[in-house]
């Protein structure tokens, strides 16, 4: 297996590495532009994602971090980006190079003064997969099996420095004014750095486990403070499958909706009871027992909810605030999409635009039951998304509405959405949460 000796740290090495990509993009474009004069444009386009998706994956895999994480982020972005680039990207959930075998040792030594192997019985030092923040290993303890989440070395100190390289491109490709989008970057910045820090991620998990304890055919692993430093963080190892391959293989409609049923509970739990929620929903950190059981893993990435973001966030998911003008354009005030001094012609603008949006994304909450596994939905979503991309008027939008708090809650949706889709769960009870609260 490919392994890593050291990660660009500094923000030289990491910005070099980027401008190297950039070369490679700029080399396929000239590429695609004569293979596009002595043939079929449609296929010199495909190539172009191809060679462009493997180009820059394989550069943000040799950096890691945030750089990587948008990657991740953006392949659950399945209606916006070419297939080239959701396959490719979609690897950086769970199937990365893994650092070697001596610098996870010397990662161990800095923190605990001791290496793995001394620390442990026993610790298998082939990662068992890695991602973009840290890579996972198998310990024993005392008879136990233990999962051990080493993080890379460097990530947490260069995030803002990948963001400032990442920043232009995403004011570009989201048609955002740079001087109001502070308080998005901030958001994000954040975050990242709460997912580097595995000290709050132990109490975070806990608090999830803890107040998660009711909901049936859920699973989540204890942690070990004794064996976890803010860089190295110890939990149980836990036995399934990734949850995107449960749902490849699963050909049982009654266990497709079981998991599917679990994964719904847990997250409207944590939005309606927690306030309070896993905000990075992507494939590789769900997994499936042998018993058909959700198992949830990694929360490193937790978004609360204030009252006054929560409230007419949820309350624009009722028919009869949607279908009534007054009450919608109030919410639609409360979530900054609107604005108090805006014209006439564009506030009618906006509430059309996100009247459409709102009235699709809404329709499983307008239900007492919902299928997922039926394509219909998912197909209005991708058909609304394209119906956009050519909409001169949308592109040419303020893209500088709307709270902060969107950024981790439409994310929350859209990896929830598409998880449940990927599950086929057919019959899903959207209230069914309501049970499980003590």
């Amino acid at each position: 297996m490919e392994t890593i000796d050291r990660i660009p740290t500094s923000k030289i090495q990491r910005a070099s590495k980027i401008v190297q990509t950039g070369a490679k993009v700029g080399v396929n474009y000239l590429k695609y532009y004569g293979e596009k004069l002595v043939g079929s444009d449609k296929d010199a386009k495909a190539k172009l994602n191809e060679s462009n998706a493997t180009d820059i994956y394989d550069g943000l895999k040799k950096l890691k971090g945030s750089a990587l994480k948008v990657a991740q982020m953006m392949s659950m972005e399945k209606s916006l980006l070419p297939q080239a680039y959701v396959e490719k990207f979609s690897l950086s959930q769970f199937s990365v190079p893994p650092l070697s075998a001596a610098l996870v040792q010397k990662t161990f030594k800095r923190y605990f003064g001791k290496p793995a192997n001394e620390l442990f019985d026993e610790f298998n030092f082939e990662a068992i997969n890695a991602a973009s923040i840290g890579q996972v290993h198998q310990a024993t303890s005392d008879g136990k099996k233990l999962a051990v989440k080493i993080q890379y070395p460097g990530i947490a100190e260069s995030i803002s420095s990948d963001l400032a390289l990442v920043k232009p491109i995403a004011l570009k490709m989201f048609n955002l004014k740079a001087k109001d989008t502070d308080r998005y970057f901030k958001e994000v910045e954040q975050k990242l750095l709460e997912e580097t820090d595995y000290h709050l991620e132990l109490r975070q998990s806990n608090e999830v486990k803890d107040a998660c304890k009711n909901i049936p055919n859920l699973l989540i692993p204890s942690y070990y403070e004794k064996y976890s430093t803010d860089k190295i963080l110890t939990m149980d190892w836990m036995d399934g499958v990734q949850i995107s391959t449960f749902a490849e293989q699963n050909t049982d409609t009654e266990q497709a909706n079981k998991v599917g049923q679990t994964l719904w509970d847990f997250y409207m739990y944590q939005l309606h009871v927690m306030r309070k929620v896993h905000a990075d929903p992507h494939p590789g950190n769900f997994m499936v027992s042998p018993k058909n059981e959700l198992i949830a893993i990694d929360f490193g990435c937790m978004k609360e909810l204030p009252l006054d973001f929560y409230t007419p966030y949820f309350e624009l998911t009722k028919p009869e605030i949607l279908n009534n003008k007054e009450q919608f354009e109030k919410e639609l005030i409360q979530l900054e999409i609107l604005r108090e001094g805006d014209p006439e012609e564009d506030r009618a603008f906006y509430t059309e635009i996100f009247h459409q949006l709102l009235s699709l994304f809404t329709q499983p909450f307008q239900q007492e039951s919902f299928d997922f596994a039926d394509p219909t939905f998912f197909d209005q979503i991708t058909s609304l998304a394209e119906g956009f991309a050519k909409d001169d008027a949308v592109k040419k939008m303020d893209a500088n509405r709307g709270s902060k708090h969107f950024i981790y809650m439409n994310r929350t949706f859209f990896g929830l959405y598409s998880l449940m889709h990927q599950v086929k769960a057919t019959n899903v009870v959207i209230n069914q949460y309501k049970k499980f609260i003590s």
